[in-house]
């Protein structure tokens, strides 16, 4: 596989990052060809992980650094002012958004149960879902990715050195060389920022002005 432009930036700025290349290209390829389909991708995380889940959903569903104007279809099918504030998109569903389900599950369930609920009512086979875990051993996303596997959802982590338990059910482990949390989150926003801008290169390669 030829080294992305954007990936090879990645790296220079972040030389640590270099033993992540593989693990960056095979999550690259299983995001491209899973939207290349048709299908999403669900993001789940805790505490910062659950704010980079957010995170990667706003640089996906809009436009990161592509004008990704509408196609003609779409447009004729709009009044021209509102189709020319609208941007396509990469679908992705934060776990994390869903405050009335979540706070009923929790009193009625069980919290560490909640994303692996939501994955299971909003997961289809062939999307991805994309687990955040700084230890890797976060219960409630382990259990999402449980689910996900149990329904045929790829799935993806991206995590700290060790990889934790999480590596176990994931297709992809993206494990940043470090366990400190401080420094696994630092690492893990420039890897999804270069997975978004690649992604946004396959599918919108036109480049605002």
């Amino acid at each position: 596989m030829s080294t992305s432009p954007r990936l090879s930036i990645l790296l220079e700025n972040y030389p640590a990052l270099s033993v992540c290349r593989s693990d960056i290209e095979e999550a690259f390829s299983l995001l491209r060809d899973m939207y290349g389909k048709g299908h999403k991708v669900l993001l789940c995380g805790n505490g910062g992980s659950a704010s980079d889940s957010d995170h990667i959903s706003g640089e996906l569903l809009k436009g990161f650094q592509s004008l990704r104007p509408l196609t003609s279809e779409q447009r004729e099918a709009l009044d021209p002012e509102l189709a020319e504030n609208l941007q396509q998109s990469l679908p992705a569903i934060p776990l994390t958004s869903f405050p009335a389900l979540s706070s009923a599950y929790q009193n009625d369930m069980s919290a560490e149960y909640t994303y692996a609920q939501l994955t299971l009512g909003l997961g289809q086979k062939g999307d991805v879902l994309w687990g955040i875990s700084t230890s890797g051993n976060a219960v409630n996303v382990g259990y999402a990715l449980q689910v996900a596997r149990s329904k045929g959802i790829r799935t993806l982590g991206l995590t700290g050195e060790t990889g934790g338990k999480m590596k176990e059910w994931c297709d992809v482990c993206i494990q940043v060389p470090s366990r400190d949390t401080a420094r696994i989150q630092e690492l893990h926003l420039p890897i999804y920022h270069c997975l978004c801008l690649m992604l946004e290169d396959a599918f919108f390669p036109k480049e605002r002005p």
